[in-house]
């Protein structure tokens, strides 16, 4: 019987096939030998390019790599649950189509695994970057040490909202595939489902470390399968669309909260509102009236309780991307450590 792998490296494919090469050649540049990658194609107009890079590298690495291809088209969330259905590790690591792993990755999640108890979820630190990977514009850092936070509420409180950049998302695979459902296609959050169910029963850990490169600038590729039509349109966030994400979040933490009583929504709709500009920073452009209408609708999810929330609307249309940008970059600079918080990426 074949031995099992330590990690899936799990690759949800849809387009941006010239960014796959670099992705593999960081991953088989890893100093950690006990992984397997699977890349589960969602019937992109890039296929038949993806299908010759995957069969390129899986004649130059033997054994290491699996490619499967959809049928239909599933979406972002259905296709995440089928990447952990098919992957054989003790952990899923996924990673975005377009971004890369840093040197070292693997083996510092193995070892930090190692001497950690019962851990179902890494949270990892990761940067993002322009045009090449030497230019990174942020990193993003939760804890200056290695930190441990305990099963239930205060894991799945810190590391719900945290957990919606897929690139580095690292759970265990087992108890990952035991919660699978179809409940939250469409919300672009599936890994979100899996933090709060995997969490309710393992330890998570953060690392200072910074284990992914994410590529900023890539036009989201959400909005084709029957979960996303007419929720979201490809190559834009519209203002629904942010709607339709951070809502269908919280969705999934009250539902955690009407299945096991374990009830974190205020908790997650505070932390939502006290880091809220990546919901809105694509949304500033909008003509007032526009970005009036989207404020409010926020502010009656449950948001609109919190001072930070009004803050963000208010400080970031006036200032715009740019110049914000600029302040929070220092802001970050001076705690040594990110509030930012990234959102789903295909």
């Amino acid at each position: 019987m074949t031995q099992r792998p330590f990690f899936s490296i799990c690759i949800p494919a849809y387009n941006r096939a010239r960014h796959l090469r670099p992705l593999l050649d960081s991953l088989f540049s890893q100093n950690f030998d006990s992984f397997e990658i699977v890349i589960c194609e969602d019937v992109s107009r890039e296929r038949p390019l993806i299908a010759e890079i995957a069969s390129e590298y899986s004649l130059r690495y033997p054994g290491k790599l699996v490619y499967l291809e959809n049928p239909v088209n599933l979406g972002y969330d259905a296709n995440i649950r089928n990447l952990v259905s098919h992957a054989r590790g003790e952990f899923c690591f996924f990673m975005g189509n377009d971004d890369l792993m840093c040197p070292g990755a693997l083996a510092h999640v193995h070892e930090l695994i190692g001497r950690q108890p019962d851990i179902g979820l890494v949270l990892k630190s990761y940067s993002w970057f322009d045009a090449t990977p030497d230019a990174v514009n942020q990193t993003i850092r939760y804890f200056t040490e290695e930190t441990l936070l305990s099963a239930g509420a205060e894991a799945i409180g810190f590391c719900f909202r945290r957990a919606g950049v897929i690139s580095g998302y690292i759970v265990h695979r087992d108890l990952a595939h035991a919660c699978a459902t179809t409940e939250f296609d469409g919300s672009l959050y599936y890994q979100m489902h899996l933090t709060a169910s995997v969490l309710l029963k393992k330890n998570a850990v953060s690392t200072p470390m910074v284990l992914v490169l994410c590529r900023n600038g890539e036009p989201p590729e959400f909005g084709n399968s029957g979960s996303e039509k007419g929720k979201y349109t490809p190559g834009v966030y519209t203002p629904q669309a942010r709607l339709n994400m951070v809502g269908g979040a919280i969705g999934i933490i009250r539902s955690l909260a009407e299945k096991t009583g374990v009830d974190l929504v205020g908790v997650v709709i505070k932390d939502y509102a006290n880091y809220f500009y990546p919901y809105i920073k694509d949304q500033l452009n909008l003509p007032l009236r526009e970005y009036l209408k989207l404020y409010r609708c926020f502010s009656e999810m449950g948001f609109g309780k919190y001072p930070l929330f009004h803050f963000y609307f208010v400080v970031c249309y006036v200032l715009g991307e740019r110049r914000f940008d600029a302040f929070t970059r220092w802001i970050r600079n001076a705690l040594g450590r990110s509030p930012h918080f990234g959102v789903a990426k295909r």
